[in-house]
């Protein structure tokens, strides 16, 4: 059974390693993290946040509930418009176990490529939300969280929310 680690665990601040091998193990572990996702009503989550330090992630395209399953993906590119969205994060909960939110710029779009669970390769051009959610997924896989890109006074501010949640 899988746990989601929350901010504060150092393997969420882990870059990972790439997968080797495409295993029963790892897909199994994919299935559920999938599971774990849509129950916690969340649109990504990538291995570190479940204490597994190498390189795949789950996603879902709001829009079309499409799943992606992307192992050792790789942005190649990102445009060079940027927009701001708020972000949340299933590792980073308020007092109410909810996720907390903070306004977040990126690229607003970008061209992403990964193996899926075939084996196979895939390449696609994403915007809008679907792109923020690979980057933000593809930040967990380095170590970095969403409250990173803030500045000092607001991610003072949230993590005094987040804190208070620990407690």
């Amino acid at each position: 059974m899988l746990q989601m680690k929350l901010c504060g665990d150092l393997v969420l601040r882990e870059k990972c390693s790439p997968v080797a091998d495409i295993t029963p193990s790892l897909l199994n572990t994919m299935d559920e993290m999938v599971k774990m996702m849509q129950s916690q009503n969340g649109v990504g989550l990538a291995a570190p946040q479940v204490g597994i330090t190498q390189r795949f992630l789950v996603m879902m395209d709001p829009d079309t509930n499409e799943i992606y399953r992307m192992i050792n993906p790789q942005i190649l590119s990102k445009s060079a418009e940027t927009v701001v969205m708020e972000e949340g994060c299933l590792s980073v909960l308020g007092p109410d176990g909810l996720p907390v939110y903070s306004n977040v710029c990126r690229p607003a779009s970008l061209d992403v490529e990964w193996t899926n669970e075939k084996g196979e390769t895939l390449r696609a051009k994403m915007s809008g939300v679907p792109a923020r959610i690979v980057q933000h997924e593809t930040d967990h896989l380095d170590g970095i969280l969403f409250i990173d890109y803030l500045s000092g006074v607001k991610r003072e501010m949230l993590m005094r929310k987040v804190n208070r949640g620990h407690k």
